[in-house]
C-alpha cells in the first residue's frame, strides 16, 4: 500500500484533500484511481487508512476508513551532526540517516568545512527534506525527521547541552571503541544521543578537546579509515542496535 506525508490542516473530520507534487505522483506514475486505498500520515506520527474516492491531475481527495495504531519510530532519540560534506554526498547522508531512524540532522560547519557559498549550502536544505520525506515513504517511518539549516562548531557545541550520550567518532582515537562505551554506559537510561562525525579532512585536535569537556564519548571504529559518509551510517547502525530498536524487542 502506498504511503503519503500530508500536513494536518489538509484534514477534516472523516477526509483529506491532497495536493502538491504527490498528485502528479498518485495520478500519473502511480496511476492509482478512484476506489485505491492508501496509507496517510498526518506527519505529527498519526497513520490513517484511506479510500481516493476523486482524482484529477490537481487534486486528490480520500475518505479516511480507520485510524491505525502503528508507530515505526525508534525509542532512542538519536540526532546526528554531520560535518557538511563536498558534492553531493550530503543527499546520501540524509536519505539513509532518515533509513535508520535518525530523529534531527544537522550539517555542521567545522574548521576544515569548505563552503564554497553560504548560500548556496543553504538552499540545498530544501532539497535535503525533499529526500528525507521520500525515505519516509520508503521506509514506512511515523515521523519525518528534522533537517536543520548549517550550523556553525560553536552553535553545536551549545546544542549539545542536556543530551543522555554524546558520541564522536574520531580517526586519531586507538583505544576506546563502541564496546568499551557501551559497558561504561550499561546501567544508565539512554533516551537522547548526539553522533557527531566529522568532514572529510576530519575534525582538529582543539574541536575534538572542546567536545571531550562536554562529556562526549570520542571514540574509534576500528583500524580502517571511513569516509565521513559511511562513519555515520556505522555508528548510528550501531548505536540503534545496542541501544534502539533494530536488534528487534527480544
Amino acid at each position: 500500500m502506498h504511503k503519503f506525508f500530508v500536513a494536518r490542516d489538509s484534514f477534516t473530520i472523516d477526509s483529506v484533500k491532497i495536493q502538491g507534487e504527490d498528485v502528479k505522483h498518485m495520478y500519473r506514475v502511480l496511476r492509482l484511481d478512484s476506489g485505491d486505498k492508501i496509507s496517510i500520515n498526518d506527519c505529527m506520527g498519526k497513520e490513517y487508512i484511506g479510500e481516493i474516492v476523486d482524482i484529477n491531475k490537481t487534486q486528490v481527495t480520500v475518505k479516511l476508513i480507520e485510524e491505525i495504531d502503528l508507530n515505526n519510530e525508534s525509542p532512542l532519540q538519536l540526532n546526528l551532526y554531520q560535518g557538511l560534506p563536498k558534492s553531493a554526498k550530503m543527499d546520501l547522508i540524509v536519505q539513509k540517516a532518515t533509513e535508520l531512524g535518525v530523529k534531527k540532522i544537522t550539517p555542521i560547519i567545522t574548521d576544515r568545512v569548505v563552503v564554497k557559498s553560504e548560500l548556496g549550502e543553504f538552499r540545498k536544505t530544501d532539497r535535503w527534506r525533499r529526500i528525507a520525506l521520500e525515505a519516509c515513504k520508503q521506509s514506512k517511518r511515523s515521523l519525518i525527521p528534522i533537517i536543520e539549516t548549517p550550523i556553525e562548531f560553536e552553535e553545536l557545541l551549545s546544542q549539545l547541552k542536556g543530551i543522555d550520550l554524546i558520541v564522536v567518532p574520531y580517526e586519531n582515537e586507538e583505544g576506546k571503541g563502541i564496546k568499551a562505551m557501551i559497558k561504561e554506559i550499561r546501567d544508565i537510561n539512554i533516551k537522547t544521543v548526539a553522533v557527531i562525525i566529522g568532514p572529510e579532512g576530519g575534525f582538529e585536535e582543539a574541536e575534538i578537546e572542546k567536545l571531550k569537556a562536554l562529556g562526549a564519548h570520542v571514540i574509534t571504529l576500528g583500524p580502517r579509515i571511513l569516509r565521513t559518509e559511511t562513519a555515520g551510517f556505522v555508528a548510528v547502525s550501531i548505536l540503534m542496535y545496542e541501544l534502539g530498536d533494530m536488534g528487534g524487542v527480544n
